[in-house]
């Protein structure tokens, strides 16, 4: 490019009848003098000097008055000389109009710097009178690039060197743009037969068919960052559990590609598996011991009240053989004893279980903790002080009453059996929010609970017996004073109502057993007045009831009741036969059946195809074990009742006639 500029006049005036250059002193001549980065000067068509600016001074070392008439190529190195490079550029300036360059320069002093340089060519009326030259110093610039490439340089060899970890990257569409030595060795492809392949190659077929691998870069490019743990498919075919590491690349807010990690995690995962497989096959031992302990336990309390049962049986008939009938009252109400316990303790295992039968409704703690005072201090006796401390405010939680009733009640007879001498017992009630640290370490989910504790000041327990106070048939107290069920049916209650019970203890110090049950975030229902008990009504004309149980003794039982009372019975033993009278034109006034049926109908799948066919039926369940699935959250519709085996037939009686009259 041909310049328009004219040249600063030589510094030595000695050099005026050496240099063709007219000296012109102008607004240029004051700029380049004051410049100091850069070093601009001119040069005659031979490329002799003949001007200096301070900056030429200050970066190739020379005074104006020791370089001016020498030539240009004396701040070439000595090996670009030796090639020709200064004339080069010249010819190129003069050829061109414009040389540009960056290489190594040569300062007075022997030292060498990164030169930017540029030589424009100069004519005036066509001819070439010389050439303007600027060079500016870019060693700190170059000694950084220089840097950054060594880093570069020593980065790529190490993650080339690095054979634990498959270390390569991806083009913006997952095609593999590089491969190292342990990409090689973990995958089993060498660079060659992998760059430009899509990485999806190395997934499974059943998470390519899944659409994983996009997933996956999607997931990298939203977030910067996609880290997950899978089985990967080497070249041969083998599998791998690979540990996997995307990171998304930006140059300027543009993606130009991922960086991929993976690491062999296969012998970890074997590893795993085996400490898993023996973690459950130590549950299975300890499941099945516990089992063997829980039947063992059960057969034995079953065994003595059978025995009393059918003792009693065998003497009633042997004395009405014997006419002595005058004997039979002593042996029926052994029998109805020895009944009533076992009723007591298949209760007792369906709480532990949480397989109870409940009737959940709306219940203030407060009041019915007030209403069990007078039976909790006869219970405990004189020596023990009983202090309640209520919370003004507390909420009101949803469980059933009567089993909250006999778990508290249970707690004040165990802290009584703890206080042998005397003590004092606490009854205490408040509001308890449970936040979600709180309900990991507890095993309780997060939320908002009412706190019911009963706290003794007796002799308290040791780590080993309150790590297993809730455990089936484990008691502490001298053989036959205990089932070691109580404790383990307050915790089923709590469970099954859906909060949580735990224990606070020290030896020597007391224990504090505290249950914690949801709160109810509604009104309770007004507390019932109590009613005379009452002979049950005789049946209208012609009410029916359909009976449907699989127990032959249970359908006996009820249809006797039922005769007693006036009213016709029709039985039947499975789900299929009692829909089939359903859907006859026999008059059914109310169906009675059992919740576990045979025949592939259970109780409420009947209940719900009776509704269909006579919509309106009254239903009473009558049931020792329900699900929650079955029975419905708890929750019974209108007109469905429910009646938990075993029950006194007069209960059965009055529970009959007060559905039918029902509205």
């Amino acid at each position: 490019m041909d310049k328009a500029i004219r040249p600063a006049p030589p510094t030595d005036p000695a050099q005026h009848s050496r240099s063709p250059w007219t000296p012109v002193a102008n607004t240029y001549e004051l700029l380049i003098r004051a410049v100091v980065d850069y070093a601009i000067y001119m040069l005659d068509p031979q490329g002799r000097v003949v001007s200096w600016n301070p900056g030429a001074e200050q970066i190739k070392g020379y005074a104006a008055q020791e370089i001016i008439g020498e030539h240009f190529s004396r701040f070439y190195t000595e090996e670009d000389r030796a090639a020709g490079v200064p004339g080069e550029a010249l010819r190129a300036a003069a050829e061109t109009g414009r040389f540009a360059a960056e290489a190594w320069r040569q300062r007075k002093d022997g030292t060498r710097f990164w030169a930017m340089v540029v030589i424009d060519r100069i004519t005036q009326d066509g001819q070439l009178i010389g050439f303007a030259k600027i060079t500016r110093d870019l060693t700190e610039r170059r000694r950084a690039q220089l840097a950054a490439l060594e880093s570069e340089r020593q980065f790529r060899l190490l993650v080339q060197g690095v054979t634990d970890y498959a270390i390569y990257m991806l083009s913006p569409e997952g095609r593999v743009s590089s491969w190292n030595a342990g990409a090689e060795r973990i995958k089993g492809y060498a660079a060659a037969e992998i760059i430009g392949e899509h990485f999806s190659r190395f997934y499974i077929p059943e998470d390519r068919a899944s659409g994983l691998p996009g997933r996956a870069l999607e997931a990298a490019r939203r977030d910067g960052h996609y880290e997950a743990e899978g089985w990967r498919i080497r070249k041969d075919g083998t599998r791998l559990w690979a540990g996997v590491v995307i990171d998304s690349i930006y140059d300027d807010g543009v993606l130009i590609g991922f960086a991929k990690i993976t690491r062999d995690l296969t012998e970890r995962r074997e590893v795993q598996l085996e400490l898993e497989q023996s973690r459950e096959q130590l549950f299975q031992s300890q499941k099945m011991e516990a089992v063997g302990h829980l039947t063992g336990g059960l057969a034995h309390d079953f065994n003595n009240l059978l025995t009393g049962i059918t003792g009693s049986l065998e003497l009633m008939r042997t004395r009405l053989g014997q006419g002595r009938t005058n004997e039979l009252g002593r042996y029926i109400d052994a029998a109805r004893g020895a009944a009533d316990r076992a009723a007591a303790l298949t209760h007792r295992m369906l709480a532990f279980a949480r397989r109870q039968t409940l009737d959940p409704k709306p219940t203030d703690p407060n009041r019915l903790v007030a209403g069990m005072m007078a039976l909790v201090e006869n219970t405990v006796g004189p020596q023990i002080a009983v202090e309640v401390r209520t919370a003004p405010d507390l909420w009101p939680t949803r469980c059933d009453p009567n089993q909250l009733e006999n778990a508290l009640l249970n707690l004040c007879i165990n802290a009584r059996d703890a206080m042998p001498h005397g003590g004092r017992l606490t009854i205490t009630t408040a509001n308890a929010a449970v936040d979600p640290r709180q309900g990991r370490a507890q095993g309780v989910e997060p939320g908002e609970y009412v706190s019911i504790s009963v706290a003794d000041s007796g002799v308290g327990m040791t780590p080993e017996v309150a790590a297993r106070a809730f455990d089936p048939f484990f008691t502490t107290k001298p053989t036959g004073l205990g089932t070691g069920l109580g404790l383990s049916m307050i915790y089923g209650f709590a469970r099954q109502s859906g909060g949580h019970a735990r224990i606070e203890t020290e030896p020597g110090r007391g224990t504090a057993v505290q249950l914690l049950l949801p709160r109810y975030h509604g009104a309770t229902e007004a507390e019932e007045g109590s009613t005379a008990s009452a002979a049950p009504a005789r049946a209208g004309d012609g009410e029916t009831v359909l009976v449907v149980d699989d127990e032959p003794t249970v359908r006996m039982l009820v249809t006797e009741v039922l005769q007693e009372l006036d009213y016709a019975a029709r039985e039947a033993a499975d789900g299929a036969s009692g829909l089939r009278v359903l859907q006859s034109d026999a008059r059914v006034d109310l169906l009675i059946t059992d919740v576990g049926l045979p025949g592939g109908m259970n109780g409420r799948q009947l209940a719900d195809a009776a509704r269909q066919l006579r919509p309106g039926l009254k239903i009473l369940f009558i049931t020792g074990y329900a699900e929650n699935a079955v029975i419905g959250s708890g929750q019974l519709e209108p007109g469905m009742h429910l009646l938990t085996k075993p029950f006194a037939m007069e209960s059965l009686a009055g529970r009959i006639r007060a559905i039918i009259e029902a509205d």
